[in-house]
């Protein structure tokens, strides 16, 4: 019998934005889409190591919706960053239940960048937690990751949705899913605003040559979506318009499945 073609998950960075990769899993796990590998940047990092954890994604929403920023945030005096980052780091360790890649359910590749270097660095071996830290580190907003050697900061600056490195752990098909992507930018209020805003202009001009190496691609609507809506409904509404948008793609990626010869459904579905 052939072997289906491997299908894997590039999710993207996007700060708050970024809850829409819970929507998104959910929409392909409804409609029994195969998720065989991910990769992930940043917020897609966090999201696709709890998922590969065995997390439910239901328990995943509940928690994105109610999680207080007190319990994450650690302001610190600005030197390198505004906030620490010891507290989301050991709540980052308790969500990803301690675990290695080894440990996952399915093959996970992790992306930051060596700011002091200007690499990839792209991490499938060793703590989950530890390679998480380094990939949600924001230049500017949180402290850079010492880690073996190499002061790390977020993936998304130097790989935006992580599309080769799902190709590098053996996907023969990869979906991207892009948050960061706008038609519109939402009000600057503050520094952190202009921070990450800035960044996000920066990746948005990367992007658009790796996007080509993707096979299909999802773009939640979230303009106007601050990357830093972590209170109020903002979650709900990044959630919810990851749903919708794959809802309104899923006839489409069907098409392109089958022709491909993937086969809709069944156990071969990875569903916590």
């Amino acid at each position: 019998m052939t072997q289906r073609p491997k299908i894997g998950l590039a999710l993207g960075s996007g700060g708050a934005r970024g809850f829409a990769h819970i929507g998104v899993l959910q929409t392909l796990l409804h409609h029994g889409i195969p998720i065989d590998v991910i990769a992930g940047s940043s917020m897609g990092a966090l999201l696709g190591s709890v998922y590969a954890t065995g997390a439910p994604l239901t328990m995943m929403e509940r928690l994105a919706c109610h999680m207080p920023t007190t319990s994450w945030i650690d302001f610190t005096v600005p030197h390198r960053g505004f906030v620490a980052g010891e507290r989301i780091h050991q709540l980052i360790k308790m969500l990803t239940k301690d675990y290695t890649f080894a440990q996952t359910s399915l093959p996970l590749a992790i992306v930051a960048t060596d700011v002091e270097r200007g690499e990839r660095v792209v991490f499938t071996q060793g703590k989950l937690h530890d390679a998480v830290r380094a990939s949600i580190s924001i230049p500017g907003i949180f402290v850079p990751y010492e880690y073996q050697g190499r002061l790390l900061v977020d993936g998304g600056v130097i790989d935006r949705v992580p599309i080769m490195a799902a190709r590098e752990l053996g996907s023969d098909i990869v979906i991207a899913v892009d948050v960061g992507y706008f038609e519109k930018l939402p009000p600057v209020k503050n520094i952190i605003d202009i921070i990450i805003q800035a960044t996000d202009i920066m990746q948005r001009e990367m992007f658009t040559h790796s996007i080509l190496h993707a096979d299909f691609v999802v773009r939640p609507e979230l303009d106007l979506m601050s990357a830093t809506s972590f209170a109020g409904t903002g979650v709900e509404k990044a959630i919810e318009a990851g749903r919708s948008k794959m809802e309104a793609l899923m006839p489409s990626l069907l098409e392109f499945l089958q022709k491909k010869g993937v086969s809709i459904g069944g156990s071969d579905a990875f569903t916590p």
